[in-house]
């Protein structure tokens, strides 16, 4: 009776515990589906508005036979897009995706400084083709690298998607960084000194905005060639995945 009794017991905490266990699955799951859901609609708009951006750009080239009108074509767009691409810092802080909180927070940060710091404020250098060079680097590989995000999340990626992905930044990047931003930043130099950028924040700090374009600038080549390093670790995994599976 006793040995019964006990069996009984055991087999109803079994069963309890089998039932929490299940339940928790099924709370996980639903859980994945809604960051999924909601990961494949980030991906596609933020697509979606960079692919409006670069059309806005040769449309504006097309039609003025000039370079000069890149800002006033898609400037706007493309601040709204990269002010809302800190989500993707949060997204990895909050573990929702696997990308960490460093390097986001480090390509967030440069592009957001580069973009509503200094050309948004500054007139008189939103006409020069470092604009253009810029803009046309970030809307082909951000076009690119959200439709690779976007349809990872559908698991129907197509294998050139994800080639493109971890490739063209190979040209991309440097092409960005070199004539665009660290060019641009040298241009508006004489135009922070002359205004007093952002006085009024530094005028409680030993320097002033002007000193810590120039200091940025120096740093600026090593901050971006670590994070070309981390994606050409990037593509080796992706790519080199690829092979291993076509070998198999």
């Amino acid at each position: 009776m006793e040995d019964s009794a006990r069996r009984g017991k055991y087999r109803t905490v079994e069963e309890s515990v089998s039932r929490r266990s299940m339940a928790a699955e099924r709370r996980n799951s639903r859980t994945s589906r809604l960051s999924n859901l909601y990961l494949f609609a980030y991906n596609s708009l933020q697509a979606f508005g960079w692919s409006v951006s670069l059309f806005r750009i040769l449309r504006s080239v097309v039609i003025t036979k000039s370079v000069d009108g890149a800002y006033a074509a898609a400037g706007e767009l493309i601040c709204l897009l990269q002010a809302a691409a800190f989500l993707e810092v949060l997204h990895g802080a909050l573990g929702i995706v696997p990308s960490g909180v460093l390097f986001p927070l480090m390509q967030w940060a440069g592009r957001t400084h580069f973009l509503l710091a200094i050309v948004r404020r500054i007139s008189e250098i939103q006409e020069s083709p470092s604009v253009f060079i810029t803009f046309i680097a970030w809307c082909l590989s951000d076009v690119i690298r959200y439709l690779h995000y976007a349809l990872n999340c559908l698991k129907c990626c197509p294998p050139w998607i994800t080639y493109l992905r971890y490739t063209t930044f190979i040209v991309l990047y440097p092409l960005g960084i070199a004539p665009g931003e660290i060019w641009l930043m040298f241009q508006a130099l004489p135009f922070i000194k002359k205004t007093g950028l952002y006085a009024g924040f530094f005028s409680s700090i030993p320097f002033n905005y002007y000193d810590f374009v120039r200091v940025l600038l120096l740093f600026y080549p090593f901050l971006w060639f670590k994070l070309y390093l981390h994606l050409f670790k990037q593509r080796r995994s992706k790519l080199g995945k690829r092979h291993e599976k076509k070998k198999n």
